[in-house]
């Protein structure tokens, strides 16, 4: 497995931590947390300022110190990843296909991508060139990716098919369940030889690292997997399994690896604060 992008990783810190622990956070603490995750001092300061142009981080300065917060738009991406990595167990299958039909005039190549882009990321899959379904009723969601994107026209259908043979060869012809299911073999049979060390107690760096590297290696997966109802799913399907013991090594890092941050977090206020009593003790002295 290729080690993870710095940026990656610094999304997942974001998510699973700064998200969660109010928002913003001193490049101080960023620089030290990221030294857990292997990203060095100055690779941390490039990659922060770069998703700052971006617009994925907003800064503020109190003194010497740096201080990043998160923006709507980063927000709204994070939120919408956490809801998907960490969801319940799905809703009965009402039977019925959300299916996307579009036209993009062939000149506008960008938008036809950007409109593919979007379905995947929604969970659609290709049913053909420019048919894509998915078993989830979605299509208000269409709607709102569809009003970004004036050159595309889109008829947005609710259907069934004529059996339930139909509706998984729909399926298999969609995802390539095969592929994603090798992998989750794969993500299963690493984390259960990882799960007798997160019983363990744990330094909190260590569970802290652990906790953000599980968090990148397992969320690709609800980005690829639709999330397909039982009567769907083909034999010997491992995506629930894969869900459920992620969920359980996820509980097993977070108290000590909650603990290791926060006292991160807090030795960077506490060195702010010392640093402005110091500038702030010769006007007391000399009042």
């Amino acid at each position: 497995m290729s080690q993870p992008r710095a940026r990656a990783l610094i999304f997942d810190l974001l998510g699973d931590y700064v998200r969660v622990g109010g928002g913003e956070i001193r490049l101080k603490a960023l620089v030290t947390l990221g030294e857990e995750l292997g990203i060095s001092s100055a690779t941390m300061r490039v990659t922060v300022a770069r998703m700052r142009e971006e617009g994925w981080l907003d800064v503020r300065r109190e003194g010497r110190e740096s201080i990043y917060s998160l923006t709507r738009k980063t927000l709204r991406l994070l939120d919408e990843g956490r809801q998907r990595i960490f969801r319940g167990d799905p809703p009965p299958w009402s039977g019925e296909w959300s299916m996307v039909i579009y036209t993009v005039p062939e000149s506008d190549r960008p938008t036809r991508e950007q409109l593919r882009r979007d379905l995947a990321w929604l969970g659609f899959g290709p049913l053909a060139a420019a048919t894509w379904v998915s078993p989830h009723p979605l299509l208000d969601q269409v709607a709102d990716v569809a009003a970004a994107l004036p050159n595309a026209r889109l008829e947005l259908v609710t259907m069934r098919a004529a059996d339930i043979a139909s509706d998984r060869s729909i399926a298999a012809r969609c995802w390539d369940l095969e592929g994603l299911n090798a992998e989750y073999a794969t993500f299963i049979r690493n984390l259960r030889l990882a799960l007798p060390v997160y019983r363990l107690p744990m330094a909190g760096s260590e569970a802290f690292a652990s906790r953000i590297k599980l968090i990148n290696d397992y969320r690709h997966f609800p980005y690829r997997d639709p999330g397909l109802p039982p009567e769907l799913q083909p034999p010997g399907w491992l995506g629930e399994q894969a869900r459920k013991l992620f969920l359980q090594a996820h509980e097993l890092l977070v108290p000590t690896g909650q603990k290791y941050y926060e006292s991160v977090v807090g030795a960077s206020l506490g060195n702010h604060d010392d640093e402005r009593a110091t500038a702030a003790a010769p006007l007391r002295s000399s009042a």
